[in-house]
């Protein structure tokens, strides 16, 4: 049997730097996209009204790292160390799952395609991984825009399959994508 299979803790791209999260960056993830509706209106979870929160979730981080069961990476510019973003890797057998997100004031300038497209071909050269996925809220273009910019391929629609608190407590459909080999 193989050993569980992990991710370097840095990866560098032609402007980024995706590191392991420290607690230092719940500050910067605060005031750049935690407490920003129009942030996290796509995600799981409600907007942090306290630095605290960030700072409860960026210890999961850290604990997701130890124990293997996720490898979250905090965005940096490669000029600066503020985090800028988030960008998660979960594996799952021979599956890695990615998600993502991205403080507003660098939306538009590719970062995010970047960030996931160093993740996802890290993944996907791995010889024990054969898919790499995700998933985005139906309404969500500006994610399922990354995916397909990265070569995921939509597989289809997941009829209310999540519930995005900031948009309604009904579950959601949403898009599935892939990469494969």
């Amino acid at each position: 049997m193989l050993p569980p299979l992990r991710p370097p803790e840095e990866i560098h791209t032609a402007r980024l730097l995706l590191r392991r999260p420290l607690l230092d960056d719940a500050r910067s993830l605060f005031e750049r996209y935690t407490q920003d509706p129009a942030v996290t209106i796509y995600l799981t979870w409600r907007p942090h009204s306290e630095i605290s929160e960030t700072e409860a979730f960026i210890r999961r981080c850290m604990r997701s790292w130890e124990t293997g069961d996720a490898f979250p990476y905090a965005i940096t510019l490669q000029e600066q160390r503020d985090a800028i973003g988030m960008i998660e890797l979960r594996m799952q057998g021979h599956k890695a799952e990615l998600g993502y997100v991205l403080a507003r004031e660098y939306w538009g300038r590719g970062y995010m395609t970047e960030a996931a497209e160093a993740l996802a071909s890290w993944a996907i050269a791995q010889p024990a991984i054969y898919r790499v996925w995700a998933l985005c809220d139906a309404e969500n273009t500006g994610s399922a825009r990354v995916m397909e910019k990265i070569g995921m391929r939509r597989e289809g629609i997941l009829g209310r399959w999540i519930i995005h608190p900031n948009i309604s407590a009904e579950p959601r459909d949403c898009y599935s994508y892939a990469l494969t080999r």
